[in-house]
């Protein structure tokens, strides 16, 4: 009888074993997959950036510093992580770049100008509904291998938190745009 039950319960802990492997895997792969969504309009934006960039620089000579620094985070991303914060910082000189339209009314008046800036917002609101997404599942990716015991076969394995997509406290500051 005591043989029995030792069976199955050793039966119960390699399925469960198992199941739990599947199951990290799943999410690690649907966090890699919720990122490469996020990534696609990283892309979008980071394409639009040197355009923006000519277009700023013909007007604000004086401005190069912010402009070369778009430019340099532009070109400096490697890992998820890395990605994400260079996306912060990026985020925060693009409305620097937007709030030099203010000082220049040649420039809020230029087409091509205007056309990016609507081109670029519309990609914002498509990066905010990827990073939403992305830090949904990267929350219910962290909640299932930090719950115990689960903690314990994803560090066995190499399983560890990934990070969200948060914004900086700049980048909560409301910005007074006008074209």
């Amino acid at each position: 009888m005591w043989v029995y039950i030792l069976i199955g319960f050793v039966s119960f802990l390699i399925f469960y074993f198992i199941f739990l492997i599947n199951l990290f895997i799943k999410w690690s792969n649907k966090v890699k997959e919720a990122f490469s969504t996020m990534d696609v309009y990283f892309k979008k934006r980071w394409d639009l950036i040197p355009n923006l960039v000519e277009v700023v620089k013909g007007y604000a000579k004086h401005e190069s510093e912010t402009l070369e620094e778009v430019i340099r985070l532009r070109s400096q991303s490697s890992s998820m992580d890395e990605e994400i914060k260079n996306s912060n910082l990026l985020n925060k000189k693009i409305r620097q770049i937007m709030i030099l339209s203010e000082n220049y009314p040649e420039l809020k008046a230029d087409e091509q100008f205007r056309n990016l800036i609507s081109n670029l917002i519309k990609i914002e609101d498509e990066l905010m509904n990827a990073r939403k997404y992305y830090n949904a599942i990267v929350r219910i990716y962290n909640n299932k291998i930090e719950i115990f015991p689960n903690c314990l076969i994803a560090k066995l394995f190499g399983y560890s938190s990934k990070m969200m997509f948060e914004v900086s406290e700049n980048e909560k500051e409301l910005v007074k745009i006008e074209l």
